[in-house]
């Protein structure tokens, strides 16, 4: 029975509630030990009713040991991976030991997450992990991916949690993270139930001594109840004061612990270092001398040991494997055990033991460093990330690199460390043991090199972006000075971005060459530039890489070319999610989601942009944080919703302006730019298109200003300000001289409009040449949305010189759009003129996808694609069943019964794919 729990058991009944009804979620339990989080998690197993139950709890000697926990807790249901879609499959049978390869901890995580999916069929799922905090680092990484994504599962997911131990595997909070799983504090009991529970457990006591205990222990029900069975029936009336101090803590089980016979001692030391029952009966042979073990190995004394263990309730056997009661009965073991015997079991233990077993027990026994002990860490530490276990071997290679010998070694040890806590979403750790590895380097250049190019790409995705810079530019090899410029053009650093061209135009020829020595030199306004661009561009067919993609966005970008950069941002998009470097993935969706904004595809970016930020927050990429918090800003602002478009742009500003990364800031600003010119605010909107032209390095950025000149064309035309305006399009003439894509040419076109300085036949007179500008425009447009805005304008200026009925289908066209792209401002705008324009129908239809969530429309989009069920839950990072829930969801909102159908719909319904550029 427990006691004083009502609000806890609450919490755990609504869980499991809600997953029954298919809105999963994961909770935390958190408390110090002796709480009774393990007594909650039996009394939520008893709830479980019809639901399947799988559990399992982390041990501290096996926290090291990649994948423990998975696959205590999965291989029940492995079986089922033959549902999965074939890379979250390998990734998964990769982890548990049944294939190999793995490697990427996305699809790793996207794998377990499917196959708890599954599990949960029919009736749900309930997954149970006691003792969090010792799970390995690649099992809570994989089990924390899933748990932020179970709204729409029938599963349950239940962690417990000591809060008085350091946090290797803390789950994030929903304050650090929305998708977080709920917490619970699991403190004391009150005072009430403490009492009740002493007397229901050890009878009378004296209302003094109870109150005393209550006090002393604060409540914690583990404490009371092994503290009041020392009592003596004396100290229990309150006849004898109690003892002083009152043990706590692995002291609560010190004085059993010392009153062990040896041989039980011996057992529970190795079981303290070893779970598998057979090892540790043959280890406890081998500690107990020559002559002590039967054939089998093991021995009858330890056996001894074992039951008296037993008896004791100090130990449980089962399984094969043995567990202490409760974890303060091992730290009690170790506590009363010196140093030199712990070493002398771990070296007999890795005698017994093989592979990652051996490697950490070598470790254990060492006594200063070694090489072949460091080797084998190191060695392990490959095997763990072949597999994706990422935390593990970072764990491992920084032990490695502890014991070993020859200072050269221990810094690339330490620099594989650094790099795979990166890959493993341990930005921090990453940067610790970088800089240690730098520190240990010594005179040898090659490697210096190597460690400062890894610290400017950690300070390029996490840190500073104007320290990347300085770092990376020191450098002269290819792949340095092209890292280098991205970093300078995250900070919108323009002279150094010409710089660090020139520089790379020394190298031989090739793509990368010709990319990053382009983008300097036609940033410099030298004639070279766009060849070269040009002929990168060239290759772009031959590249098979996320990040050659991204580099041929660059070059599109800096021709003016924003059309083409969209599309080949799309391709780095698709290439990233097939390639098996997810990594890569949300850094590439920054630019995936800009480009389908611009586009005018809104929820498409609003999708991407979401989860983007979902992965950049998980890999620990706090700059692409904020690329996604800003485009989410830009996309706020388009709907005309004012709170979150600011609340967005303040979180984006937050990391990018500390940062320096100008080109993040530029987008946030931007969405505050757009979201006044959105609401007919010229005069504001027209300032703060001003601010973005004349930001400097680290507060702006000059493809912002660049990209959003006919934006700040319009609004300063809205705010009569037509020497600006005129200004404005004369920089932009110069920065769009090498466009040469149809939509480019058409922005150019309006803006010529705008100001009145298009060309048209007979006389030149401003409003002639405005509507011939806009003319040229539609015709010109790739773009639908902007072919709206252009639309729009010229329906404007067509009614007010009195020519309504030519307005009003051009007003129609943008209003139309504008409904079905979500863009409400707009479309309100555009609603008002064509009233105005005596024209006052109902609103236009809306589209039928825009009945659908983001997700959703993703999801219809890939059908159309061909796509089935398994290969978009591979691309989205969902189950294979998520997507079938989806899809039933879609087709009831279409009126439509089966993928065939709404394939059919979408591609009629789909607006045209269009381009645009990196902004």
């Amino acid at each position: 029975m427990l006691y004083g729990r009502t609000a806890e058991l609450s919490a755990l009944t609504e869980l499991i509630t809600r997953a029954r009804d298919g809105s999963g979620g994961a909770l935390v339990l958190r408390g110090e030990a002796g709480t009774g989080k393990t007594a909650l998690l039996d009394a939520a197993t008893a709830q479980a009713g019809t639901m399947r139950v799988l559990r399992t709890t982390g041990v501290e000697s096996e926290s090291d040991l990649t994948f423990a926990v998975l696959h205590q807790l999965v291989w029940p249901v492995s079986p089922l991976l033959d549902a999965l879609p074939a890379p979250q499959r390998q990734a998964v049978q990769a982890a548990l030991g049944q294939a190999d390869g793995g490697g990427d901890r996305f699809l790793l995580g996207a794998g377990v997450l499917s196959l708890l999916v599954e599990a949960a069929a029919p009736d749900g799922l309930l997954c149970v992990v006691d003792d969090f905090q010792w799970a390995d680092r690649a099992s809570a990484d994989a089990l924390l991916f899933a748990a932020r994504r179970l709204s729409t599962e029938r599963i349950a997911l239940l962690l417990a949690v000591r809060e008085d131990l350091p946090q290797r595997n803390r789950p994030p909070t929903q304050h650090g993270h929305p998708a977080a799983p709920v917490t619970v504090e699991v403190r004391g009991l009150p005072e009430p139930a403490a009492a009740e529970l002493l007397e229901a457990r050890h009878g009378a006591l004296a209302a003094s001594v109870k109150r005393e205990l209550i006090e002393l222990t604060g409540g914690n029900p583990l404490a009371l109840d092994e503290l009041a069975a020392r009592l003596t029936p004396g100290q229990l009336a309150g006849r004898h004061p109690l003892p002083d101090p009152l043990p706590g803590g692995a002291r609560l089980f010190g004085d059993q612990v010392a009153a062990l016979s040896a041989e039980a001692r011996r057992v529970a030391l190795v079981a303290a270092l070893e779970t598998d029952l057979t090892v540790v009966l043959r280890a406890t042979a081998h500690l107990a001398g020559p002559g002590t073990a039967a054939p089998t190995g093991r021995s009858e004394t330890d056996e001894r040991g074992l039951a008296e263990l037993e008896a004791g309730g100090l130990v449980e056997v089962a399984d094969g494997g043995v567990r202490f009661r409760h974890p303060l009965v091992r730290a009690a073991v170790l506590e009363g055990t010196a140093p030199a015997e712990v070493r002398r079991a771990r070296g007999v233990l890795a005698e017994l033991t093989t592979g990652e077993r051996r490697a950490w027990h070598l470790a254990g026994s060492a006594l200063g460093q070694s090489e072949p002990v460091a080797a084998a860490l190191a060695e392990a530490a490959g095997r763990a990330r072949e597999r994706g276990g990422y935390g593990a071997a970072a764990t491992a290679l920084a032990r490695a690199a502890e014991l070993t010998p020859d200072p050269r070694t221990r810094a690339v040890r330490l620099k594989d460390a650094a790099v795979t806590a990166w890959l493993g979403g341990r930005p921090g750790q990453a940067e610790s043991l970088l800089a240690e590895a730098r520190e240990r380097a010594g005179g040898d250049p090659a490697l210096t090199m190597e460690i400062a190019q890894l610290r400017g790409r950690f300070e390029l995705n996490s840190g500073n972006a104007a320290e990347a810079v300085r770092i990376l530019a020191a450098g002269d090899t290819l792949d340095m000075l092209a890292d280098a410029m991205e970093a300078a053009s995250y900070v919108g650093d323009t002279a150094s971005m010409i710089e660090l061209g020139r520089r790379a135009a020394a190298h031989p020829e090739g793509f990368l060459r010709d990319a990053v020595a382009g983008v300097g030199l036609t940033l410099a306004g030298e004639t070279a530039g766009p060849g070269l661009l040009r002929r990168a561009l060239a290759g772009v067919d031959e590249l098979e890489d996320a990040a050659g993609h991204l580099w041929a966005t660059a070059a599109a970008s800096a021709l003016g070319e924003a059309d083409l950069a969209t599309e080949l941002a799309g391709r780095a998009g698709q290439v990233a999610r097939v390639s098996g470097m997810t990594g890569q993935l949300p850094v590439v969706l920054e630019f995936v989601a800009t480009a389908d904004r611009l586009a005018g595809r809104l929820a498409r970016s609003q999708a991407v942009s979401e989860e983007g930020l979902a992965l950049a927050r998980e890999a620990g990429y706090t700059n692409t944080v904020a690329a996604h918090l800003a485009n989410l800003a830009v996309l706020a602002a388009l709907r005309g919703e004012e709170e979150a478009c600011e609340r967005l742009a303040r979180e984006a500003l937050a990391i990018a302006l500390p940062h320096r990364v100008g080109l993040r800031v530029g987008v946030a600003a931007y969405a505050r730019a757009m979201l006044d010119l959105c609401l007919g605010r010229y005069a504001a909107a027209y300032d703060r298109f001003q601010a973005i032209a004349a930001a400097g390095p680290g507060a702006g950025h000059w493809s912002v200003a660049w990209r959003t000149t006919p934006d700040r064309i319009e609004a300063a035309v809205g705010a009569g300000d037509e020497a600006g305006a005129r200004a404005a399009l004369e920089a932009y003439e110069r920065s769009s001289a090498h466009a040469a894509t149809a939509e480019s040419r058409a922005l150019l076109a309006r803006c010529r409009a705008l100001t009145g300085t298009g060309h048209a036949e007979g006389p030149s007179e401003p409003q002639v040449a405005g509507e011939s500008g806009f003319r040229e425009a539609l015709r010109l447009h790739t773009n639908p949305f902007e072919a709206a805005r252009t639309a729009l304008l010229l329906g404007e200026r067509l009614r007010r010189a009195q020519r309504p009925g030519e307005a009003r289908a051009h007003l129609r066209q943008a209003w139309e759009t504008f409904e079905q792209a979500g863009a409400l401002p707009w479309a309100r705008r555009a609603q008002e003129e064509l009233r105005a324009a005596g024209e006052s129908g109902s609103a236009p239809p809306p589209s039928l996808l825009e009945a659908l969530t983001p997700q959703e429309s993703r999801i219809a989009g890939l059908v159309a694609d061909g796509l089935s069920s398994k290969e978009i839950a591979a691309q989205l990072f969902l189950s294979p069943r998520t997507v079938e829930y989806h899809l039933y969801k879609i087709y009831p909102k279409l009126g439509i019964g089966s993928r065939t159908e709404l394939a059919r719909l979408v591609v009629l319904l789909k607006a045209p794919v269009a381009g645009t550029g990196m902004l």
